[in-house]
Parts: C-alpha cells; structure tokens; sequence
C-alpha cells in the first residue's frame, strides 16, 4: 500500500529505484560477464563491488551527513555520481574500465541507503512496522524490474544491461531531489555518549559481528545464485521468476510485518529469520535439480532476510538512537552488507571451482548457523514485542 504519512512518498520511490538496480545487477551481472568470457574469480571480484563499498563508504558519507547537516546536497551528489559513473559502461566492454566503473558507481550508491534509512526510521518515530511497510516498494521495484530486463535479455540479448541499469540509476538519481531533510538533532548529553560508547555494549557488537556472519552468507547466494541454478538447467526468464518471487513474497511480508511485530518479541523474529536462513542456504544447495526446492527456498527468502534486516534496523535505531541515527545505519550496512557480502562474494569465487554449487552453499548455512548460536546468547530478552 501507499505510505500516507506526508514526505514518505519520494522515500518509497527511492526504494523502489534503488532496490530495483539491484534487481539488474545481482540476477544477471555474473552471466553477463561469463558471456563476455571473465573467469569466475574475476566475476565474483566484480559482482561484490557494491558489497565492498559497503565496507567504508557509508561510514564516511553517514559522518559527513551526521557533522555537516548537509543531508540534501550529499544525497543528491551521491545520486548524480552513481548515475554517471555507471553511465561509462554503455561505451566499453574492457574489464579494467567495467570494473572502475562499477566501482566508482556502486561508492556512490551505496551513499544513499544509510542517509533514507535514517531519514526514514526518524519520520516514522523508530516504528518497524512502518519501515517494513515503506520496504514494500523497494521489493515492488526489485521484482518489476528482474522480470522486465529478464525477458528484455530473452528477446534482445544480455548487452541490454549496461542500459538498463543506467535507466534505473537515473530514476533513483531524480527521487533523491525529493527526499525530506529529517528533524535537526539538539546537541544534548546524549550526543556526548559517543559513538565508541555505544559499540562497546556486548549487545551491539555482537549483533554487528552476527550481521557480519549472515553478510557472508547472503554475498555468496547474491553472486553465485544465478550461476548455480544455471548450471542445473534454470533459463533467464526461469531465473527472473524466482529472483522475483523471493522479493515479491518479501513485500508481502513487509506489508504485514506491523502485525508479526506487534505479537513477537524482537529477539524471537530476529533469531527465527536466521533459522530460516539456515536451511534456505541448504536447500538452495542440494536442490538445484529440483525447481520445487528452489520454490520453497526463495518463498523462505521473505523470512530469512526479510525480518532479519527489518529488525537488524529497528535494533540499530534503538541503540544509536536519533544523535548518530545515519552513523548507525551506516555501521549496520558496512559491516552486515558489506564487509560480510564482499567478502562472501570474493571467497565464493576462489572457492567455486574446488567446492562447486553445493559445498559453496552449505559454507553460507555454517556462516549463518554461527551467527545464530552467537546472538542467541548475547541479543537480551526483550519485555515487550517489538513494537512499543
């Protein structure tokens, strides 16, 4: 549903865009640099680009927007540097400038979410439910825009791409000039808590190093999914469908995820997601051959990452509070989406041709089984669901 609240409406647009790029590059990005003959450590460097920019660019943007106040011209900046540097891929096909390209684009556009999130959880109060529902479009956009550029690669051919990814960057660039500026932030004892004050808690940096764990696991699955269920017999338009309906069943849940979260504790959310996540990764794995198994796991999807990044959010808001709301945000995404799916990703592609599809798999269910046993002991009992 549309969100009603005012100044939500460009915010659900950027989601729609934002996540909508990654519905070009995660499914096709991997086969489409196996066509123009990459080896598969060169394509799991390229395809954990936008991971490994998550490793450091969004602290360094989140403590600009956090020290300068300056959160429209950065967000915008960071929308027009994205869409230009990615714009160089329609002239070349030569490995080192795709890969400076993509490089420079995804240090842009990995900018932006921490600065919406933020923004975002700060107009809705810290209401997860709320949040879940603005997601909604992120999923909408990822889903419209897998099954158009899926059947566009069947009909035209994958040299598509570059054009399309540029197409949908532009949309995200335009959305970013209408995004509200959130509420100033008084500079109170609370500010001078710190930032190292916070991280210092067992709570926090054991969920951050947990968020790090399940990262690996999810940098695998993104670069190597579509290649994985290639090899077993998916075509593209096959391959679109299932990419879609993991993110369509996820907007779904986000859309209900108020009355999950109204019921259920945080904790209890947060560590079934990760469950779920387990056998996901399992079944992905050992059933490739069949494509009800792959129906089932990407219906698990929805759950697996759909709640665990809903209340990974809500439980970053809640520590860091409105004084380091984007720095927060930006620390979840560098180290859950980032450091962990970049190097996910990187050792995925030394790991694929000794391991294969399904030994690659079982590693992302370990990964997230640690995860799991470690935030099973630290995240604290909470008295009340999850939302207030």
């Amino acid at each position: 549903m549309p969100p009603t609240p005012a100044g939500l409406s460009p915010i659900a647009a950027f989601y729609f865009f934002y996540y909508g790029f990654l519905g070009v590059f995660s499914p096709y990005w991997g086969p489409y640099l196996r066509t123009l003959g990459v080896p598969m450590a060169m394509i799991g460097l390229v395809t954990s680009l936008p991971l490994i920019n998550r490793t450091y660019a969004p602290v360094i943007w989140g403590w600009l927007v956090d020290h300068s106040g300056r959160h429209g011209l950065l967000l915008r900046l960071a929308g027009i540097g994205g869409l230009v540097a990615f714009m160089a891929l329609l002239f070349t096909q030569h490995f080192g400038w795709m890969f400076a390209a993509i490089f420079v684009a995804t240090f842009f556009w990995s900018a932006t979410q921490p600065q919406v999130d933020a923004t975002a959880m700060s107009l809705l109060n810290g209401d997860s439910g709320g949040f879940s529902r603005l997601r909604v479009w992120g999923s909408l956009g990822f889903v419209l825009v897998t099954m158009i550029v899926g059947y566009l690669i069947d009909g035209i051919g994958i040299k598509i791409l570059p054009f399309a990814g540029a197409l949908v960057l532009g949309c995200m660039a335009i959305s970013c000039w209408w995004i509200p500026k959130p509420s100033a932030v008084k500079r109170t004892s609370s500010r001078n808590v710190g930032v190292m004050s916070i991280l210092r808690r067992r709570e926090v940096w054991m969920l951050l190093l947990g968020c790090l764990l399940l990262g690996v696991g999810q940098g695998m699955q993104l670069s190597f999914y579509s290649i994985h269920v290639g090899d077993h017999g998916i075509g593209k338009s096959t391959m679109a469908w299932l990419w879609s309906l993991a993110i369509l069943v996820e907007g779904i849940l986000y859309a209900f995820m108020s009355h999950f979260s109204g019921r259920f504790r945080m904790r209890s959310l947060y560590l079934f997601s990760i469950i779920c996540g387990v056998l996901r990764y399992l079944m992905i794995g050992w059933g490739a051959d069949s494509l009800v198994a792959l129906v089932i796991a990407q219906l698990m999807y929805s759950v697996s990452y759909g709640i665990q990044n809903t209340m990974a959010v809500a439980y970053v808001h809640r520590h860091f509070g409105e004084a380091y709301r984007t720095t927060g945000q930006a620390l979840y995404i560098v180290l859950g989406i980032g450091l962990g799916g970049s190097f996910g990703s990187v050792l995925g592609g030394y790991l694929w041709e000794g391991l294969g599809g399904e030994w690659l798999f079982t590693l992302s269910a370990f990964t997230s089984l640690i995860a799991l046993l470690l935030n099973w002991r630290s995240l604290p009992v909470d008295s009340k669901p999850a939302i207030d």
